[in-house]
């Protein structure tokens, strides 16, 4: 009977094509939220010397058109029937974007929609706002990115309803960056990144008092992005990733950016060898901890959540209260209430 329901249950897809990472997640509706059928992730480098000539390479191309003929196969494999396909920074920046959106439509069927800002951050929340804790009135969201970093300012109630008062976007990722600093990052440029970012994050604190909700002790802070979720698993000397762990964890915001600078320390080998970091993660776990750590400074809270969830769970959750809007007459999309439950840890 099981697997009769799960035949007839309509199946979802979000895509989340990023500056570094190109990320697929399946899922089934459930009453209160989704169950995970597939998912896939690759790291692409879309945006590889993006920041030199304003345009993707053909290699970084070919990469991610491969990654994404993998995700339109695991997408009919599943049935999926709705779906929402979306591209970044890097897409965002590129002059040959349309060029590649093309492509990509031509070559695996694929639409991509290249979204704003304003709307990756909104899709953020959206994903990790189960997460919220009571007894907080507002929060404070990041997510480090490969080409930009999001800082969205939260108010919300413990019903579960929240608005979306101020975004900041910072044209810093962890690619940019790291390509800026041509690669390896030495710790004086580590320092130099610090004090740059928290420049930039300052006019943010100011136009939203944002210290003064910390000396009053309403805030939370909540990190999304690979950045986080690597130092979360470093810091519980974690052999291999686990999502069940990760996702939802509190952990002291100055422990986790003692973790960032501990391997901003390392050298590049010493840090492939580490658990949960390896090739793919050593060269750009270090301007990510540059970047957590502008955002320690500037907001000095005893204590974070780490979510590994966004933007993808965002949509999905969206994807399914449209769909559920057009079959119960007199709903609305904005009526829509599903949430992803935390993981079990």
């Amino acid at each position: 009977m099981r697997r009769h329901r799960e035949r007839n249950e309509t199946v979802y897809a979000a895509v989340d094509l990023g500056t570094n990472n190109c990320r697929l997640l399946i899922a089934r509706p459930t009453r209160r939220g989704f169950r995970v059928a597939g998912s896939f992730s690759r790291i692409v480098r879309l945006g590889e010397g993006l920041a030199e000539t304003g345009c993707l390479s053909q290699r970084a191309m070919d990469r991610t058109v491969e990654a994404l003929k993998i995700c339109a196969g695991r997408m009919r494999s599943h049935d999926v029937r709705f779906s929402r396909n979306v591209a970044t920074e890097a897409c965002r920046r590129a002059a040959n974007c349309g060029e590649f959106m093309d492509r990509v439509a031509a070559e695996t069927g694929l639409t991509l929609e290249t979204i704003t800002s304003q709307e990756e951050a909104r899709l953020a929340v959206a994903g990790c706002r189960n997460l919220f804790r009571r007894g907080a009135s507002r929060a404070l969201v990041f997510d480090i990115g490969g080409g930009s970093t999001e800082l969205i300012w939260v108010d919300y109630a413990d019903d579960g309803s929240y608005e979306i008062e101020d975004i900041l976007s910072l044209p810093y990722g962890v690619v940019t960056l790291s390509e800026r600093c041509g690669g390896d990052v030495t710790p004086p440029v580590y320092a130099e990144l610090v004090a740059e970012v928290s420049e930039m994050l300052r006019p943010f604190d100011l136009a939203n008092r944002i210290a003064d909700h910390i000396a009053s002790g309403d805030i939370q802070v909540l990190g999304t992005s690979g950045t986080v979720t690597t130092l979360g698993a470093v810091h519980l000397g974690l052999r291999r990733y686990s999502r069940t762990r990760i996702d939802g964890l509190d952990v002291g915001f100055d422990s986790l950016v003692e973790t960032g600078k501990e391997l901003a320390a390392l050298g590049y080998r010493d840090r492939v060898a580490v658990p949960c970091i390896g090739a793919e993660r050593a060269e750009l776990v270090v301007p990510g901890s540059a970047i957590l750590e502008a955002i320690r400074n500037t907001w000095p809270v005893s204590e974070i959540r780490i979510a590994d969830r966004g933007l993808r769970e965002g949509m999905l959750l969206e994807l399914m209260a449209s769909s559920r809007s057009r079959r119960e007459p007199g709903a609305s999309p904005g009526a829509a209430t599903a949430e992803i439950r935390p993981s079990p840890r």
